[in-house]
């Protein structure tokens, strides 16, 4: 078994070892609001964090205009009320068109 596969293995275990870890030490007992409140907060800026380094690259080295012109038409369709399935296709739409025009 390859070095990477004893990797996976051991990240699975602990990832499984971590999610066990929460109800079985709290068991019926309510979280406190103030951590149900980090918890909901994480979520987004997780995902955030994650766009902006995939959209950035390293030390911003990669960053693309039309890449970001689609995020920003995603964003604005977000504050428009669209569902996300079509939020994502405008995006997707400008993002490709405006590549294929410059």
């Amino acid at each position: 078994m390859s070095e990477l596969w004893v990797s996976i293995l051991l990240v699975a275990a602990v990832s499984v070892g971590i999610k066990a870890a929460g109800p079985a030490l709290l068991g019926d007992r309510e979280l406190p609001p103030w951590a149900s409140a980090v918890i909901a907060a994480l979520a987004p800026a997780l995902l955030a964090g994650l766009v902006v380094t995939d959209v950035t690259g390293q030390g911003w080295s990669a960053l693309d205009w039309r890449l970001c012109a689609g995020l920003g038409v995603a964003g604005g369709a977000y504050l428009l009320k669209l569902p996300a399935l079509p939020s994502i296709t405008l995006a997707v739409v400008v993002t490709a068109g405006l590549r294929w025009v410059v």
